[in-house]
């Protein structure tokens, strides 16, 4: 037995004890598909040194299940129903679940039989991009913005809001007092720091958001988010919807992504009301240059699609402001009351449909080559291009995100860096999945679509 397996077992044995003691039965082990849908496996907590070292064997067919659980077998890579690959716990992320206390829960990466990096594994692809942020002397900060529907659950269709306004306001939350004491109170026995939390502007919605932190752990505790908020609801009888747009009458639920880039402890994004300094500009020069091809991997779903109205903050046209929640790409200025560090630029483009660690990988990366390629970026935009003339958008060449999957696939393959990022084999699946969304949905209304979609995430 190799010394690092060694170590290994003894980790997960010591957490074994732990765990028990605490009494915990078993550990829920969470992974995300190329749809944003949560899968798991749960083991007995006796089991968890074992399966630390060898995993639990998965079907590697999760790969190009579809947001219906439909099965595609159009990508070549995972044409049969044989195969198998193992999902081993990243034991460091583990926690044992406030509100599900019979419960630990813990992120998954999957491997080949053989232990070896599996193609299709999400996760691997974010740790790939930040160990490429290391070789090049850089280092990420990310941060999630969660915004979601609370209903009660009751199965009307529509769902019936949990509370009906007003828009930011603390009477809002009162319809809903005991499911938001008790969010706040399992988000921090679950180490998952909130920075602020309020009644959104849509009926029944509600966001919060999370401290940022590394990258990985960041993508790690948006899963861990979603698992603690449902728990919090179920015990107060309620349902959360996380889709991207509940129903066409509902407010569009963004999963909004903070990222500031780091080099020898300093901040790139620093900068005020101007912009940036030229490192941080060209970090979201690189973004705004490859900002079709990373919303096809950040708002990847039909509901995606829908949301993405212009003049719903949700960012449908391709540009950049300074504070402007219009902008796909909002740059958050440092200030003499919070900081210079605090600095980031916020990625609205993004929502639950996406994979977490194939979003913040792709954000990243397209950030960093910016870097790389030493990118000038254009003025920024203060107003909403939604409201301006064809004429006057192409003349600041301003156009809208790709508004269907066949746009967004071809925005995709047509980026080198965007599809080196997640590689042949994942690509090939990843789009095969979205044409297999597509081909569902031919001939059905939106209502119907986005009702299929309303409590997947």
């Amino acid at each position: 037995m190799a010394p690092n397996t060694q170590d290994l077992r003894r980790k997960a044995e010591s957490l074994t004890r732990d765990l028990t003691a605490a009494g915990v039965a078993g550990v829920t082990i969470s992974w995300a598909d190329n749809n944003g849908i949560p899968r798991s496996r749960t083991v007995p907590v006796a089991a968890l040194p074992d399966v630390a070292v060898q995993g639990i064997g998965v079907t590697s067919l999760f790969a190009v299940f579809d947001s219906a659980d439909a099965i595609t077998y159009a990508h070549e890579g995972l044409a049969t129903p044989s195969g198998d690959v193992r999902l081993v716990p990243v034991l460091d992320s583990l926690v044992r679940l406030v509100g599900q206390p019979a419960l630990a829960w813990v992120a998954g990466r999957q491997v080949d039989a053989d232990g070896r990096p599996w193609p299709y594994d999400q996760r691997s692809v974010l740790e790939r991009q930040v160990q490429r942020l290391a070789d090049a002397g850089l280092s990420a900060l990310v941060g999630y913005e969660l915004e979601f529907g609370v209903y009660l659950d009751d199965l009307a269709d529509p769902p019936v809001p949990a509370h009906s306004g007003p828009a930011y306001s603390p009477h809002a939350l009162v319809a809903i007092d005991e499911f938001i004491a008790a969010v706040l109170r399992d988000f921090a026995g679950n180490g998952l720091r909130i920075n602020q939390l309020h009644a959104e502007y849509g009926p029944a919605q509600v966001e919060l958001s999370l401290t940022a932190t590394d990258p990985l752990t960041a993508a790690d505790q948006q899963l861990l988010a979603r698992q603690t908020l449902r728990a919090a609801a179920r015990e107060q009888g309620l349902r959360l919807s996380f889709a991207p747009l509940p129903a066409t009458t509902a407010a569009g639920n963004g999963w909004h992504v903070h990222s500031s880039l780091w080099r020898n402890e300093v901040n790139l994004l620093t900068g005020g009301p101007e912009g940036p300094g030229p490192d941080g500009a060209a970090y979201i020069a690189g973004l705004l240059r490859d900002l079709p091809a990373v919303a096809a991997i950040t708002a990847p779903t039909l509901g995606s699609l829908a949301r993405l109205r212009p003049g719903y903050f949700a960012g449908a046209y391709a540009f950049w402001g300074v504070e402007n929640r219009e902008a796909p790409l909002r740059y958050v200025p440092g200030s003499a009351l919070l900081g210079a560090d605090h600095a980031n630029v916020e990625f609205k483009t993004s929502d639950a449909s996406a994979n977490p660690y194939l979003a913040v990988a792709a954000i990243l990366a397209a950030g960093a080559a910016g870097v790389a390629d030493g990118l000038a970026l254009e003025p920024p935009v203060q107003s909403d291009p939604g409201t301006w003339t064809a004429e006057h958008r192409a003349e600041r060449g301003i156009g809208a995100l790709p508004g269907t999957p066949a746009e967004q696939e071809a925005a995709l393959t047509g980026n080198p860096r965007l599809a080196e990022v997640l590689g042949k084999d994942l690509l090939g699946a990843f789009l095969a999945v979205r044409r297999s969304d597509a081909a569902a949905a031919e001939g059905r209304t939106v209502d119907d679509v986005l009702a299929g979609l309303r409590w997947r995430y």
